[in-house]
């Protein structure tokens, strides 16, 4: 498959005679990506999965209300996103758990899935996470997992730079004190 670039890749997904391939190329280049920035949020690898799923159907199925504005890559993780906390307030009310509560379920799905291999010093990192309100914890994963740049977070969240930076010191303050808590 030829690789194209972000503005080759749009004009293709606009023209119906390529779009199918298009969107092919979309979901091989941004989907392992995607996968990660999702099994961040929601930790369990099939939600993860299904997650994804439901992100390109949405893309594709919204592919025409795409205005290029944004960066192909901006828009699509502005939509897993959002299928992340529709699904994280689903469960929360599944689990009848404030969303000022720390999302321990996560933790205890993270502990029980297969595809997890991480050590106890994974798992206390995933713990310290888990107490960040979901917006910190948001950032937190962007910035210091995928090392997005403020200025894309910006775009994906909708929030400016100055309070990202705020977040994101706050949340790396907050994982601190939860890690060095017992020593």
């Amino acid at each position: 498959m030829q690789q194209y670039t972000d503005d080759e890749l749009i004009e293709r997904l606009r023209d119906p005679a390529t779009q199918r391939d298009a969107f092919a190329q979309v979901v091989n280049s941004y989907g392992e990506k995607l996968y990660w920035q999702i099994r961040k949020m929601v930790l369990s690898h099939d939600d993860a999965n299904d997650l994804l799923q439901n992100t390109f159907l949405k893309a594709w199925t919204n592919i025409d209300y795409f205005r290029g504005e944004a960066k192909l890559s901006t828009w699509l993780y502005k939509i897993a996103i959002n299928e992340c906390i529709t699904f994280l307030n689903r469960q929360r009310n599944i689990n009848n758990v404030s969303i000022d509560d720390t999302d321990v379920f996560l933790l205890e799905r993270l502990k029980g899935d297969t595809y997890f291999d991480g050590d106890g010093a994974q798992t206390k990192l995933q713990e310290a996470i888990l107490t960040l309100p979901e917006k910190q914890r948001l950032v937190f994963n962007m910035k210091y997992f995928d090392e997005m740049k403020y200025d894309d977070m910006s775009e994906i969240l909708g929030t400016s730079v100055g309070a990202l930076k705020a977040s994101y010191h706050h949340a790396v303050k907050k994982v601190e004190e939860f890690l060095t808590k017992d020593i």
